[in-house]
């Protein structure tokens, strides 16, 4: 496998992943020198969320008509060009516009660097190369934080997108000499009703959960946003069961493989998307740490994350997908239950420990679970499934940050005072829950599933029940 095009696509992702959470330290700072208040500057956040929530659908139609590569190139230059506008915005709706280029820029980004990653390498690489790119989505929301509390401190919030000028403008010349050219079928008309009634299903609906979450508004807009979100999605559905190429086909989930993937995977992100955003809170209010000093301790789990991608390849050849997604799924519901038994006088070098083991964990999973998704997918659908993959991650990851909010918000209300350690205690339990019935789908799987991308040994019993369970 040729490493320096995932190496290529990995650098650009973290990028844009990181970005996605790197201001959340810096907010009061940015809101001082744009003269609002914090709250009012979550808005920008949201911003973010709604643009990748609105755009992203559109990415495999787009790489498929203009050309992967093309696309993936042209998104590093919006967001480069948001980034910059970020930088120099001397207003809340300057800032909140450039936000929302930014994000556009990443929507195009994220799944079209799947599916040059697809369709580039042999599916027999493809665990070693999803492992690559596995990493930014897990490091990314992790390092943001520390990342940006220590720019915003010892330099000036602005670097936060400076930064990634350089970082853009190598990752656009190396794009332009090392990815390949992505071969397509061109792709039908585009399905105009259809990207309208996603936009709406899917920003509605991250909107909400971003309000509710981050109370930037009054949570009654966000609940209105989130059904007007869910009422469109459900009049996309049948729009897309009767158009002939719908913009996000739902015939994807009859390959059993792909459904499996795609409803355990939402449901694990669940706590990918909780986790970062309580811990840190948890250290702070509940530890009385500092935002650096919480954020030094929970980087940990980046580590874990990143050593994954030297043994991933290997465990899959010898327990497969099926075992694999079982075993990672019940040490991510556990290391998350841990996390929930966490007191003041609990050894940070223990806390660091846990929080290893489990970054660890969740990058097998997610690395298993990315690349289950295209296993058995054709090379003409990889473009679909690149979309449909993109915005279930989104919107997952947004339900577990809206989640965990509103668990909090709920055991504030009802004390009556401010959030205590018990409060966080009791998110990290729900959350726990919710992460052990990701590994619901994978139970009924055949243990043959995707054996063509994970080289797992294919005995004559496996062979037997994959018959008997009528799967492929």
């Amino acid at each position: 496998m040729n490493r320096i095009v995932p190496m290529i696509l990995a650098v650009a992702l973290f990028m844009e992943q990181m970005d996605s959470t790197v201001i959340s330290t810096s907010l009061p700072a940015i809101a001082h020198d744009l003269g609002v208040g914090p709250i009012t500057l979550k808005l920008a956040l949201t911003a973010y969320m709604v643009s990748l929530a609105i755009f992203i659908p559109l990415s495999g139609w787009m790489a498929d008509r203009f050309g992967a590569k093309r696309i993936f190139r042209a998104a590093i230059v919006v967001f480069v060009i948001g980034s910059i506008f970020c930088a120099v915005a001397d207003s809340i709706l300057a800032f909140v516009i450039s936000r929302f280029l930014q994000g556009m820029g990443g929507a195009m980004m994220t799944p079209v660097a799947r599916l040059v990653l697809v369709r580039s390498t042999p599916r027999s690489e493809l665990v070693s190369a999803m492992a690559l790119l596995t990493i930014p989505a897990l490091v990314g929301p992790l390092a943001g934080p520390p990342l940006g509390g220590f720019i915003t401190t010892y330099f000036s919030w602005h670097w936060i997108f400076l930064i990634n000028v350089p970082v853009g403008i190598i990752g656009f010349i190396l794009s332009g000499i090392y990815l390949p050219e992505v071969r397509s079928d061109v792709p039908p008309p585009l399905d105009i009703i259809g990207f309208i009634l996603s936009a709406i299903a899917a920003s509605g609906t991250m909107f909400g959960l971003s309000v509710m979450s981050l109370p930037a508004l009054p949570p009654v807009i966000g609940a209105i946003s989130v059904v007007i979100g869910i009422v469109a999605g459900f009049i996309y559905v049948r729009h897309a069961r009767s158009h002939p190429a719908p913009l996000l086909d739902l015939k994807l989930f009859r390959d059993s493989a792909f459904r499996a993937a795609a409803i355990g995977g939402t449901l694990f992100r669940i706590s990918i998307g909780a986790t970062p955003f309580l811990m840190p809170l948890m250290l702070q209010v509940g530890f009385g740490l500092t935002p650096f000093q919480s954020g030094l301790i929970t980087f940990s789990g980046a580590i874990g994350a990143i050593s994954t991608k030297v043994i991933a390849k290997r465990v899959l050849t010898f327990a497969g997908f099926r075992t694999t997604l079982i075993i990672a799924g019940l040490f991510g519901a556990a290391f998350t239950f841990i996390n929930g038994r966490f007191t003041p006088a609990t050894p940070s070098l223990m806390i660091t420990g846990v929080l290893l083991l489990a970054g660890f964990a969740r990058s097998f999973f997610f690395t298993s679970v990315n690349a289950l998704s295209f296993a058995d997918i054709p090379d003409r659908d990889a473009s679909k499934a690149t979309s449909m993959s993109a915005v279930l991650q989104q919107m997952s990851l947004a339900m577990g940050v809206a989640i965990a909010g509103g668990i909090l918000e709920i055991e504030s209300t009802l004390s009556g005072s401010k959030l205590e350690l018990q409060d966080f205690q009791i998110a990290f339990m729900v959350i726990s829950a919710i992460t052990l019935t990701a590994i619901i789908p994978f139970i009924r799987m055949s243990k043959t599933a995707g054996a063509s991308v994970s080289g797992h040994r294919i005995t004559g019993k496996d062979e037997l029940d994959a018959e008997t369970l009528g799967v492929k």
